[in-house]
Protein backbone atom coordinates (compact mmCIF):
# COMPACT_ATOMS: atom_id res chain seq x y z
CA UNK A 1 0.00 0.00 0.00
CA UNK A 2 1.52 3.40 -0.95
CA UNK A 3 2.78 5.52 1.90
CA UNK A 4 0.30 8.26 1.00
CA UNK A 5 -2.60 6.01 2.04
CA UNK A 6 -1.18 5.47 5.53
CA UNK A 7 -0.63 9.18 6.17
CA UNK A 8 -3.12 11.27 8.13
CA UNK A 9 -2.30 14.35 6.08
CA UNK A 10 -1.68 14.96 2.39
CA UNK A 11 1.69 13.36 1.67
CA UNK A 12 4.28 14.69 -0.69
CA UNK A 13 4.65 13.03 -4.07
CA UNK A 14 8.11 11.48 -4.39
CA UNK A 15 10.07 11.10 -7.61
CA UNK A 16 10.99 7.57 -8.69
CA UNK A 17 14.23 7.88 -10.64
CA UNK A 18 13.84 6.55 -14.17
CA UNK A 19 16.69 4.92 -16.06
CA UNK A 20 15.95 5.02 -19.77
CA UNK A 21 13.38 6.32 -22.24
CA UNK A 22 11.01 3.95 -24.04
CA UNK A 23 8.27 1.59 -22.92
CA UNK A 24 9.05 -1.98 -21.89
CA UNK A 25 5.84 -3.72 -22.90
CA UNK A 26 5.25 -4.97 -26.47
CA UNK A 27 1.83 -4.30 -27.86
CA UNK A 28 1.64 -7.83 -29.23
CA UNK A 29 1.79 -9.15 -25.68
CA UNK A 30 -1.42 -7.38 -24.67
CA UNK A 31 -3.90 -9.68 -26.27
CA UNK A 32 -5.02 -7.93 -29.47
CA UNK A 33 -7.86 -9.97 -30.84
CA UNK A 34 -8.20 -8.46 -34.29
CA UNK A 35 -6.05 -7.52 -37.24
CA UNK A 36 -5.05 -3.87 -37.47
CA UNK A 37 -5.88 -2.11 -40.71
CA UNK A 38 -3.07 0.11 -41.98
CA UNK A 39 -4.18 3.57 -43.01
CA UNK A 40 -2.67 6.62 -44.61
CA UNK A 41 -1.27 9.94 -43.51
CA UNK A 42 -2.04 11.81 -40.28
CA UNK A 43 -5.58 13.12 -40.24
CA UNK A 44 -4.78 16.52 -38.81
CA UNK A 45 -5.89 18.29 -35.66
CA UNK A 46 -7.12 16.15 -32.77
CA UNK A 47 -10.04 16.87 -30.50
CA UNK A 48 -8.95 15.75 -27.06
CA UNK A 49 -10.93 17.64 -24.45
CA UNK A 50 -9.43 20.07 -21.96
CA UNK A 51 -10.50 21.40 -18.56
CA UNK A 52 -13.98 22.86 -18.22
CA UNK A 53 -15.24 25.99 -16.49
CA UNK A 54 -15.94 26.09 -12.74
CA UNK A 55 -19.40 26.22 -11.20
CA UNK A 56 -21.35 24.88 -8.24
CA UNK A 57 -23.65 22.03 -7.30
CA UNK A 58 -24.30 19.07 -5.01
CA UNK A 59 -22.39 15.81 -5.09
CA UNK A 60 -23.04 12.17 -4.28
CA UNK A 61 -21.05 8.95 -3.97
CA UNK A 62 -20.75 6.90 -7.19
CA UNK A 63 -23.06 3.89 -6.83
CA UNK A 64 -24.00 3.13 -10.42
CA UNK A 65 -24.61 -0.50 -11.33
CA UNK A 66 -25.39 -2.28 -14.58
CA UNK A 67 -28.98 -1.75 -15.67
CA UNK A 68 -29.19 -4.43 -18.34
CA UNK A 69 -27.60 -7.64 -19.50
CA UNK A 70 -24.32 -6.99 -21.34
CA UNK A 71 -24.79 -6.51 -25.05
CA UNK A 72 -22.23 -5.54 -27.64
CA UNK A 73 -22.36 -3.34 -30.66
CA UNK A 74 -21.63 -5.20 -33.89
CA UNK A 75 -18.00 -5.37 -34.87
CA UNK A 76 -17.41 -2.29 -37.08
CA UNK A 77 -17.17 -2.93 -40.79
CA UNK A 78 -13.68 -2.20 -42.10
CA UNK A 79 -13.11 0.97 -44.03
CA UNK A 80 -10.95 1.01 -47.16
CA UNK A 81 -7.26 1.14 -46.38
CA UNK A 82 -5.15 3.91 -47.74
CA UNK A 83 -2.85 3.05 -50.61
CA UNK A 84 0.56 1.75 -49.68
CA UNK A 85 2.01 4.25 -52.12
CA UNK A 86 0.68 7.18 -50.06
CA UNK A 87 2.98 10.17 -49.98
CA UNK A 88 3.01 9.97 -46.19
CA UNK A 89 5.59 7.21 -46.33
CA UNK A 90 5.71 3.84 -44.57
CA UNK A 91 4.90 3.25 -40.93
CA UNK A 92 6.90 1.70 -38.11
CA UNK A 93 9.61 4.27 -37.37
CA UNK A 94 11.40 3.34 -34.16
CA UNK A 95 11.40 5.78 -31.27
CA UNK A 96 15.07 5.02 -30.63
CA UNK A 97 16.04 6.34 -34.06
CA UNK A 98 13.48 9.13 -34.46
CA UNK A 99 14.80 12.67 -34.88
CA UNK A 100 14.60 15.13 -32.04
CA UNK A 101 11.77 17.61 -32.05
CA UNK A 102 12.19 20.25 -34.72
CA UNK A 103 14.07 18.03 -37.16
CA UNK A 104 13.03 18.50 -40.81
CA UNK A 105 12.72 14.71 -41.18
CA UNK A 106 9.07 13.63 -41.14
CA UNK A 107 8.18 10.90 -38.66
CA UNK A 108 4.95 9.20 -39.67
CA UNK A 109 4.31 6.72 -36.88
CA UNK A 110 6.86 5.39 -34.41
CA UNK A 111 4.45 3.61 -32.06
CA UNK A 112 5.46 0.10 -33.09
CA UNK A 113 6.22 -2.19 -30.14
CA UNK A 114 5.99 0.53 -27.49
CA UNK A 115 2.39 0.20 -26.28
CA UNK A 116 1.85 3.86 -27.11
CA UNK A 117 -1.54 4.71 -28.66
CA UNK A 118 -2.97 7.98 -30.02
CA UNK A 119 -6.65 8.95 -30.31
CA UNK A 120 -7.46 12.01 -32.39
CA UNK A 121 -11.25 12.27 -32.58
CA UNK A 122 -11.52 10.21 -35.78
CA UNK A 123 -12.54 6.56 -36.20
CA UNK A 124 -8.87 5.53 -36.14
CA UNK A 125 -6.57 4.85 -33.21
CA UNK A 126 -2.85 4.92 -33.85
CA UNK A 127 -1.06 1.94 -32.33
CA UNK A 128 1.67 -0.58 -33.06
CA UNK A 129 2.92 1.30 -36.10
CA UNK A 130 -0.45 1.48 -37.86
CA UNK A 131 -4.00 2.83 -37.48
CA UNK A 132 -6.87 0.68 -36.23
CA UNK A 133 -10.41 1.39 -37.43
CA UNK A 134 -12.85 1.41 -34.48
CA UNK A 135 -15.82 2.12 -36.77
CA UNK A 136 -16.89 5.08 -34.64
CA UNK A 137 -15.44 8.35 -33.42
CA UNK A 138 -12.91 7.77 -30.63
CA UNK A 139 -12.12 10.62 -28.24
CA UNK A 140 -9.93 10.54 -25.15
CA UNK A 141 -9.12 6.84 -25.25
CA UNK A 142 -7.61 5.12 -22.20
CA UNK A 143 -6.76 1.50 -21.36
CA UNK A 144 -7.57 -0.76 -18.45
CA UNK A 145 -4.52 -1.96 -16.48
CA UNK A 146 -4.38 -5.24 -18.40
CA UNK A 147 -4.52 -3.50 -21.77
CA UNK A 148 -7.44 -5.68 -22.85
CA UNK A 149 -10.18 -3.03 -22.97
CA UNK A 150 -10.27 0.58 -24.10
CA UNK A 151 -12.63 3.27 -22.81
CA UNK A 152 -13.49 6.34 -24.88
CA UNK A 153 -16.15 8.89 -25.74
CA UNK A 154 -17.84 8.14 -29.06
CA UNK A 155 -19.42 10.44 -31.64
CA UNK A 156 -22.71 10.52 -29.73
CA UNK A 157 -20.94 11.63 -26.57
CA UNK A 158 -21.52 8.24 -24.89
CA UNK A 159 -19.02 6.39 -22.72
CA UNK A 160 -18.01 3.21 -24.54
CA UNK A 161 -15.62 0.32 -23.92
CA UNK A 162 -14.22 -1.94 -26.64
CA UNK A 163 -11.52 -4.44 -27.42
CA UNK A 164 -8.11 -3.36 -28.74
CA UNK A 165 -9.29 -3.81 -32.34
CA UNK A 166 -12.52 -1.83 -31.80
CA UNK A 167 -14.72 -4.93 -31.59
CA UNK A 168 -17.15 -5.84 -28.81
CA UNK A 169 -18.24 -2.27 -28.19
CA UNK A 170 -20.52 -1.74 -25.17
CA UNK A 171 -22.16 1.53 -24.16
CA UNK A 172 -21.32 1.75 -20.46
CA UNK A 173 -23.27 4.98 -20.03
CA UNK A 174 -25.42 6.87 -22.50
CA UNK A 175 -25.04 10.65 -22.50
CA UNK A 176 -28.44 12.13 -21.55
CA UNK A 177 -27.84 15.09 -23.85
CA UNK A 178 -26.72 18.68 -23.28
CA UNK A 179 -23.58 17.33 -21.60
CA UNK A 180 -19.95 17.02 -22.68
CA UNK A 181 -18.11 13.99 -21.33
CA UNK A 182 -14.33 13.78 -21.50
CA UNK A 183 -11.18 11.96 -20.42
CA UNK A 184 -12.43 8.64 -18.98
CA UNK A 185 -9.90 6.68 -16.90
CA UNK A 186 -9.98 3.24 -15.30
CA UNK A 187 -9.78 2.81 -11.54
CA UNK A 188 -9.55 -0.30 -9.40
CA UNK A 189 -10.92 0.03 -5.89
CA UNK A 190 -11.68 -2.56 -3.18
CA UNK A 191 -15.32 -3.12 -2.36
CA UNK A 192 -14.16 -4.20 1.11
CA UNK A 193 -12.04 -1.40 2.56
CA UNK A 194 -10.71 -3.66 5.34
CA UNK A 195 -8.74 -5.57 2.72
CA UNK A 196 -7.23 -3.60 -0.17
CA UNK A 197 -5.88 -6.68 -1.92
CA UNK A 198 -9.14 -8.51 -2.61
CA UNK A 199 -12.69 -7.85 -3.77
CA UNK A 200 -11.51 -5.42 -6.40
CA UNK A 201 -14.13 -3.58 -8.46
CA UNK A 202 -13.44 -1.53 -11.57
CA UNK A 203 -14.89 1.93 -12.18
CA UNK A 204 -14.56 4.55 -14.88
CA UNK A 205 -14.03 8.15 -13.81
CA UNK A 206 -14.58 11.01 -16.25
CA UNK A 207 -15.45 14.71 -16.42
CA UNK A 208 -19.02 15.73 -17.19
CA UNK A 209 -19.71 19.33 -18.19
CA UNK A 210 -23.25 20.69 -18.02
CA UNK A 211 -23.97 24.35 -18.88
CA UNK A 212 -20.26 25.09 -18.60
CA UNK A 213 -19.97 23.51 -15.13
CA UNK A 214 -17.66 20.49 -14.87
CA UNK A 215 -17.75 17.75 -12.23
CA UNK A 216 -16.11 14.37 -11.85
CA UNK A 217 -18.45 11.42 -12.30
CA UNK A 218 -18.00 7.66 -12.01
CA UNK A 219 -19.76 4.53 -13.21
CA UNK A 220 -19.06 0.82 -12.97
CA UNK A 221 -16.92 -0.22 -15.93
CA UNK A 222 -19.07 -3.31 -16.41
CA UNK A 223 -22.31 -1.36 -16.60
CA UNK A 224 -24.52 -1.36 -19.68
CA UNK A 225 -26.39 1.93 -20.15
CA UNK A 226 -25.51 2.64 -16.51
CA UNK A 227 -26.19 5.88 -14.69
CA UNK A 228 -23.03 7.73 -13.61
CA UNK A 229 -22.94 9.38 -10.19
CA UNK A 230 -21.20 12.59 -9.22
CA UNK A 231 -18.00 11.89 -7.28
CA UNK A 232 -18.02 13.26 -3.75
CA UNK A 233 -15.29 15.87 -3.24
CA UNK A 234 -14.45 16.58 0.40
CA UNK A 235 -11.70 18.52 2.12
CA UNK A 236 -9.18 16.52 4.07
CA UNK A 237 -10.03 16.59 7.79
CA UNK A 238 -12.40 19.51 7.26
CA UNK A 239 -9.69 21.89 6.11
CA UNK A 240 -10.72 25.43 5.25
CA UNK A 241 -11.11 26.66 2.60
CA UNK A 242 -13.07 23.74 1.25
CA UNK A 243 -11.80 22.05 -1.89
CA UNK A 244 -13.95 22.95 -4.91
CA UNK A 245 -16.54 20.40 -6.00
CA UNK A 246 -16.99 21.99 -9.44
CA UNK A 247 -14.59 23.01 -12.16
CA UNK A 248 -12.89 19.61 -11.79
CA UNK A 249 -11.68 17.76 -14.89
CA UNK A 250 -8.88 15.67 -16.39
CA UNK A 251 -8.85 12.79 -13.88
CA UNK A 252 -5.78 10.57 -13.77
CA UNK A 253 -5.37 7.31 -11.86
CA UNK A 254 -2.19 5.78 -10.47
CA UNK A 255 -1.66 2.40 -8.84
CA UNK A 256 -3.07 -1.04 -9.44
CA UNK A 257 -5.37 -1.27 -6.41
CA UNK A 258 -7.23 1.32 -4.34
CA UNK A 259 -5.67 4.11 -6.44
CA UNK A 260 -5.37 7.80 -5.81
CA UNK A 261 -6.93 10.09 -8.39
CA UNK A 262 -5.32 13.32 -9.55
CA UNK A 263 -7.46 15.97 -11.23
CA UNK A 264 -7.24 19.62 -12.21
CA UNK A 265 -9.51 22.49 -11.18
CA UNK A 266 -10.03 25.27 -13.67
CA UNK A 267 -11.18 27.75 -11.03
CA UNK A 268 -8.09 27.94 -8.82
CA UNK A 269 -5.56 26.36 -11.20
CA UNK A 270 -4.65 23.65 -8.68
CA UNK A 271 -4.01 19.97 -9.19
CA UNK A 272 -5.68 17.92 -6.46
CA UNK A 273 -5.10 14.39 -5.19
CA UNK A 274 -8.13 12.43 -4.01
CA UNK A 275 -7.59 9.52 -1.63
CA UNK A 276 -9.98 6.79 -2.81
CA UNK A 277 -8.90 4.20 -0.24
CA UNK A 278 -9.76 5.33 3.28
CA UNK A 279 -11.07 8.88 3.55
CA UNK A 280 -12.42 9.75 0.09
CA UNK A 281 -10.88 13.18 0.60
CA UNK A 282 -9.02 15.62 -1.65
CA UNK A 283 -6.11 17.94 -1.00
CA UNK A 284 -4.24 20.40 -3.24
CA UNK A 285 -0.92 19.21 -4.60
CA UNK A 286 0.50 21.85 -6.95
CA UNK A 287 -0.45 24.59 -9.40
CA UNK A 288 -0.89 23.19 -12.88
CA UNK A 289 -3.21 21.37 -15.27
CA UNK A 290 -3.59 18.04 -17.15
CA UNK A 291 -2.06 15.92 -14.36
CA UNK A 292 -0.80 12.37 -14.85
CA UNK A 293 -0.08 10.08 -11.89
CA UNK A 294 2.69 7.53 -12.30
CA UNK A 295 1.91 3.81 -12.12
CA UNK A 296 3.26 3.65 -8.56
CA UNK A 297 1.21 6.73 -7.52
CA UNK A 298 4.31 8.48 -6.15
CA UNK A 299 5.18 10.74 -9.08
CA UNK A 300 3.05 13.48 -10.62
CA UNK A 301 3.61 15.08 -14.01
CA UNK A 302 1.58 18.10 -15.05
CA UNK A 303 1.46 21.07 -17.43
CA UNK A 304 2.34 24.67 -16.53
CA UNK A 305 2.85 27.69 -18.78
CA UNK A 306 6.30 29.32 -18.81
CA UNK A 307 7.25 32.29 -21.01
CA UNK A 308 4.46 31.65 -23.50
CA UNK A 309 4.87 27.87 -23.81
CA UNK A 310 3.36 24.90 -21.99
CA UNK A 311 6.05 22.95 -20.15
CA UNK A 312 5.98 19.53 -18.50
CA UNK A 313 6.78 19.55 -14.79
CA UNK A 314 7.29 16.81 -12.25
CA UNK A 315 6.70 17.21 -8.54
CA UNK A 316 9.49 15.81 -6.39
CA UNK A 317 8.40 15.84 -2.76
CA UNK A 318 7.83 19.56 -2.12
CA UNK A 319 9.99 20.67 -5.06
CA UNK A 320 8.95 21.00 -8.70
CA UNK A 321 11.22 20.13 -11.62
CA UNK A 322 10.81 21.42 -15.19
CA UNK A 323 11.26 18.44 -17.53
CA UNK A 324 11.27 20.68 -20.62
CA UNK A 325 13.23 23.80 -19.54
CA UNK A 326 14.31 24.65 -23.10
CA UNK A 327 10.85 24.33 -24.62
CA UNK A 328 10.25 26.27 -27.83
CA UNK A 329 6.87 24.59 -28.38
CA UNK A 330 3.94 23.42 -26.25
CA UNK A 331 4.06 20.09 -24.40
CA UNK A 332 0.61 18.97 -23.24
CA UNK A 333 -1.49 15.93 -22.25
CA UNK A 334 1.27 13.82 -20.65
CA UNK A 335 0.93 10.04 -20.21
CA UNK A 336 3.12 7.55 -18.32
CA UNK A 337 4.40 4.28 -19.74
CA UNK A 338 3.41 1.23 -17.66
CA UNK A 339 6.96 0.80 -16.33
CA UNK A 340 7.13 4.41 -15.14
CA UNK A 341 10.28 5.18 -17.13
CA UNK A 342 8.85 7.18 -20.02
CA UNK A 343 6.45 10.05 -20.48
CA UNK A 344 4.66 10.71 -23.76
CA UNK A 345 3.22 14.12 -24.55
CA UNK A 346 1.45 15.94 -27.33
CA UNK A 347 3.06 18.78 -29.31
CA UNK A 348 1.91 20.69 -32.41
CA UNK A 349 4.31 18.49 -34.45
CA UNK A 350 3.06 15.17 -33.06
CA UNK A 351 3.81 12.92 -30.10
CA UNK A 352 7.11 13.01 -28.25
CA UNK A 353 8.55 10.82 -25.53
CA UNK A 354 11.08 11.73 -22.87
CA UNK A 355 12.73 10.05 -19.91
CA UNK A 356 10.76 10.46 -16.69
CA UNK A 357 13.87 11.75 -14.94
CA UNK A 358 14.20 14.55 -17.49
CA UNK A 359 17.55 13.31 -18.83
CA UNK A 360 17.93 13.95 -22.55
CA UNK A 361 15.81 15.89 -25.02
CA UNK A 362 12.26 14.94 -26.00
CA UNK A 363 12.14 12.71 -29.08
CA UNK A 364 9.47 12.98 -31.76
CA UNK A 365 8.11 9.45 -32.24
CA UNK A 366 4.97 10.07 -34.30
CA UNK A 367 3.78 12.73 -36.71
CA UNK A 368 0.19 12.00 -35.67
CA UNK A 369 -1.26 14.50 -33.21
CA UNK A 370 -3.78 13.49 -30.56
CA UNK A 371 -4.13 12.24 -27.02
CA UNK A 372 -1.34 9.80 -26.09
CA UNK A 373 -2.05 6.79 -23.87
CA UNK A 374 -0.15 3.63 -23.05
CA UNK A 375 -1.62 0.17 -23.28
CA UNK A 376 -0.49 -1.90 -20.29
Amino acid sequence: MPARKRSSTASAIALTTAVTAGAALLLTGCGTTGTAKAQGAPSGTATASGPAQPGSGATAQPTAQPTAQPTSRPTPAPKPSASSSSSSGSSGSSGSTAPVLGSPVSVRNGTGGSGLTISDGTDYVVMNGTRVDFGTVVRDLSWNPAGTRAAFIDGSGDLVVAGPDGSGQVVVARNPGNQVWSHPVWALAPTDYTDATTHVATSLYFAATVDGVSRLEAVAAGAVHGTPAVVSIQSQFGNVPKVPSTGNAWPSVGGAQAPDIAYANSGDGEVYIRDTFLRQQSSPAVLGSEPALSPNEDDLVFVRSVDGHDHLFEQVQQAVKDLTPDATTDYTEPAWSPDGRTIAARTPDGIVTLAADGVGAPVLVSGYSGLPAYRG
